[in-house]
């Protein structure tokens, strides 16, 4: 009775989060707490039980980099970094387009999804009207760049930083596995957006000039707070290369250097900490539960016992797999948000890999079995290139929408799918390429 109560709770909660009717921090609380309340776990378990509890590693990393994002942000150095790519592009949309495109994907990789576009999409949106274009194929390449650069590390995509949560792996496990993965697949897409929007823009003479005369440099607001905040992202970016030497979590580097950078700021705490994504935070912890609850019950079991059926891994290899799990995580992120899609997968491979693989006295060494670690970057490329499969496969695709409506640009649900599915599909591609060659062929 407890393992039907517990899976209704999940799948409820889950086609709630999709359907997007009830806002997806409200389901996420609610289901944690009817999995506390019917005591499917306990307290202590939600809270404090590795197996079943919220992963605080994840929690407290998301909060401390938006603490360092949104001290930085008051500086104004990512408006200053799109004028002034604007102007190295001569003013050239198509051109614009691409530096916009390229900014976007590192900055993603470096701070989050939703921070980039939070912070870019505007200034998007300002120079798109002064050149007089329609915005949406500067805003779908962005927001189509943003989850392929999150990608590449650690921190770049919520699914990655749950995945190396779990698994214990380092930040240059991610540049070294993923990065080079990002390149390939950005390099074909970039072709692609030169395919689809090259021959439709065009300016007149002067409105070019009109974005060549503004003054990027009236944009920074505060060079004193800068040059802190760089400095301390610097060294935070620094601490998540050589985080593993050292034998600290990603989040204790993090927490760190946002403590660094709320004192030497001198910046109103409250004012901070107001503008962090609360709620964001908030759907994370009890998505936490929820999943927990259904591990405890023994659904993931289940599903892990029909996955290796269908799938047949072995100790050499899990080559069907992975290559199953990345186009499986990526159709699943592009229906659900890819952050609760991956929160009920990772479980899932841990319990495939209990089963399959050699046990030892300590679960870490199996999840980072050479056998298995190929599994693991599917599931990271699936999981966060499918999140530009729809609308909803991503927050920062969500934001994204929002802004362009609020601005008076709406986009409807079908224009996004036009362009979104098929540059999805071939990113894909790329990855199974990818994944194929790199651990399958020259091993």
């Amino acid at each position: 009775m407890v393992f039907w109560i517990a899976t209704l709770i999940f799948l409820v909660s889950f086609g709630l989060i999709v359907s997007e009717k009830i806002d997806k921090t409200k389901v996420a609380l609610i289901g944690a707490g009817l999995m506390i309340l019917l005591k499917i776990v306990s307290q202590h378990e939600a809270f404090y039980e590795e197996h079943y509890a919220i992963d605080y590693n994840v929690i407290f990393l998301l909060i401390s980099m938006m603490i360092i994002v949104n001290i930085l942000k008051k500086t104004g150095i990512f408006q200053f970094v799109a004028i002034k790519s604007a102007k190295l592009a001569r003013g050239k949309p198509f051109l614009i387009l691409i530096f916009f495109a390229c900014i976007t994907a590192v900055a993603s990789a470096f701070l989050d999804n939703v921070t980039s576009v939070l912070l870019l999409i505007p200034v998007t949106l300002f120079i798109a009207e002064e050149l007089e274009l329609d915005p949406f194929p500067f805003l779908i390449t962005e927001v189509m760049a943003c989850n392929i650069g999150g990608t590449a590390t650690l921190i770049g995509d919520p699914p990655n930083i749950m995945i190396a949560s779990k698994v214990h792996l380092t930040f240059m496990d991610f540049i070294y596995h993923l990065t080079p993965a990002v390149f390939f697949i950005f390099g074909g897409f970039l072709l692609t957006v030169r395919f689809l929007f090259a021959k439709k823009m065009h300016v007149r003479e002067d409105v070019r000039q009109k974005i060549l005369a503004m003054d990027e440099y009236a944009l920074i607001k505060d060079v004193g707070l800068l040059k802190k905040s760089l400095g301390v992202l610097g060294m935070v970016i620094l601490g998540f290369i050589f985080h593993g030497v050292f034998h600290y979590e990603p989040a204790t580097i993090a927490l760190v250097g946002a403590a660094v950078l709320l004192i030497i700021s001198k910046e109103d705490v409250h004012h901070v900490f107001r503008d962090l994504e609360w709620s964001t935070l908030f759907f994370f912890m009890g998505l936490f539960i929820i999943v927990g609850g259904v591990v405890k019950v023994g659904l993931i079991s289940k599903l892990s016992e029909g996955l290796i059926a269908l799938t047949q891994p072995g100790v050499e290899s899990m080559f069907t797999l992975s290559i199953v799990l990345l186009w499986f995580s990526a159709i699943g992120s592009a229906i659900v948000d890819n952050i609760p899609f991956v929160a009920s997968m990772i479980p899932l491979v841990k319990d495939t890999a209990e089963v399959v693989l050699p046990q030892g006295w300590d679960i870490t060494p199996v999840l980072q079995h050479p056998t298995l670690m190929p599994v693991w970057w599917s599931l990271a490329l699936g999981a966060c290139l499918g999140g530009n499969g729809t609308p909803i496969g991503a927050s920062a695709n969500v934001i994204t929408i929002g802004l362009s409506e609020k601005a008076g640009y709406p986009i409807t649900f079908r224009k996004f799918l036009i362009y979104s599915i098929p540059i999805t599909l071939e990113t894909l591609v790329l990855a199974t390429i990818y994944v194929v060659v790199r651990y399958y062929v020259f091993i």
